[in-house]
């Protein structure tokens, strides 16, 4: 099945050979074969989207291979990916990031999935002075260490949900009514990433003086939140956001199913990465889910194409997929940063590829990536997506907007 093309470059034998030493020095390749090392999900509650993560990262490895691969010194060489499965935990990922490093040689690394796992791999390549391009850790305490290793492809993590925030302002001024009249529901699970996009959307709610009226923290295996929705029919906010990785949006996209709770905006992460639609179907109508790409935005790069066209090699490659997970997208995105700086510093030396990295300024279908001095991605915005009939429409920013914003929500059975 073409699924299985996931694991085709899943425990790579070959691993970069480098002479660690207080000052880094060029890092050989086996022969015409660069190595990046990955500690990321397989197993345990990131699974799900450590496989879409993964799925991203061997795809523009594919691409790069049959396009000719990494031009250094003159020479041709091809990209491979040496796994492990961290299975979820932050404690493994920072082992297996040793492991990969001291052991397997490898030097130059793409990120795990989760900010969770991003923060117990971060001080591991700070450690061994090891450059990472990551592509799932969007938590912005991450940026704010001082790392020096650190590059991030997506857009951080207080940017997911404000947004929304945004959306029901400007529809309340387009109706005549006053934004500080809207009451805010909040849901987040309590981990790093969800307790950022909070403060992104506390600060939005506040910039418009709109009262939130149910602000919980739920606990990281989130299974059950029927508590809190119980609150929202009581209470009956004008808007509910939820952040609680893929199950989370399963679990409150199936028990706002169940419990039939109608409010006139729900928004939450992981949208797509949970499937909401194929489990939940109608009832998920008028979902909007925030999303670092779509394939209808206008980005473009000489690798992939369009967005469009990313969107449907993906689609062809891999089975089971009606909507691209954005965290593959930014996966394959951060592949193509690879690339670009071994290319760059026309070298394997360390100090010249981390140069390379921090000054990366380029346009890819995921959108322009650019690197502030703190590691984050400062040239790309987050979108929104409102589920219309079935089908995931871009909606905000209305610069890139494929569709309007239907709201209330029509609610589906």
């Amino acid at each position: 099945m073409k699924h299985h093309l996931r694991y085709s470059y899943l425990f790579a034998s070959a691993a970069v050979a480098v002479i660690m030493a207080s000052t880094p020095v060029d890092a050989r390749v086996d022969g015409d074969t660069i190595t990046l090392g990955s500690a990321i999900s397989f197993s345990g509650k990131y699974s799900t989207n450590g496989v879409h993560a993964s799925n991203g990262y061997n795809l523009a490895v594919k691409m790069i291979n049959a396009a000719g691969g990494v031009m250094v010194g003159g020479k041709s060489y091809k990209l491979k990916i040496k796994y492990y499965d961290d299975e979820s935990t932050p404690l493994r990922t920072a082992q297996l990031g040793e492991r990969l490093i001291k052991q397997d040689k490898i030097q130059f690394l793409l990120g795990p999935y989760s900010s969770a796992t991003t923060k117990a791999m971060a001080p591991i390549t700070e450690k061994y002075n090891i450059p990472m391009v990551e592509a799932e850790g969007a938590a912005r305490s991450l940026f704010t260490q001082g790392y020096k290793n650190l590059f991030a492809v997506l857009s951080t993590s207080e940017q997911y949900l404000a947004p929304v925030i945004d959306v029901a302002a400007a529809i309340a001024k387009k109706a005549g009514k006053d934004p500080s009249k809207i009451k805010v529901a909040m849901a987040f699970e309590n981990d790093p990433f969800s307790l950022d996009v909070r403060a992104g959307v506390v600060t939005a709610a506040k910039k418009y003086g709109m009262n939130i009226v149910i602000d919980d923290k739920l606990p990281r295996d989130l299974s059950d939140m029927s508590s809190t929705l119980t609150k929202v029919r009581a209470l009956k906010p004008d808007v509910l956001v939820v952040s609680g990785h893929s199950k989370g949006a399963a679990t409150a996209a199936r028990q706002i199913k169940e419990l039939k709770i109608n409010v006139p905006m729900i928004a939450m992460t992981h949208c797509e990465a949970a499937k909401v639609i194929k489990k939940f179907g109608a009832s998920t109508n008028g979902f909007l889910c925030p999303t670092q790409w779509g394939e209808t935005l206008s980005y473009k790069d000489k690798l992939f194409g369009s967005a469009a066209e990313y969107d449907k090699l993906f689609k062809s490659t891999y089975d089971g997929y009606k909507n691209v997970p954005y965290q593959a997208a930014q996966a394959s995105a951060a592949v193509m940063v690879w690339k670009a700086a071994f290319e760059k510093a026309n070298s394997f030396n360390v100090d010249k590829v981390r140069a390379a990295l921090a000054s990366t300024d380029m346009k890819t279908f995921y959108g322009a990536i650019k690197f502030s001095k703190a590691g984050n991605n400062i040239a790309k915005p987050m979108v929104l997506r409102q589920i219309q009939n079935g089908n995931l429409k871009i909606v905000a920013p209305l610069k890139w907007a494929s569709d309007s914003v239907q709201h209330p929500r029509m609610v589906g059975k």
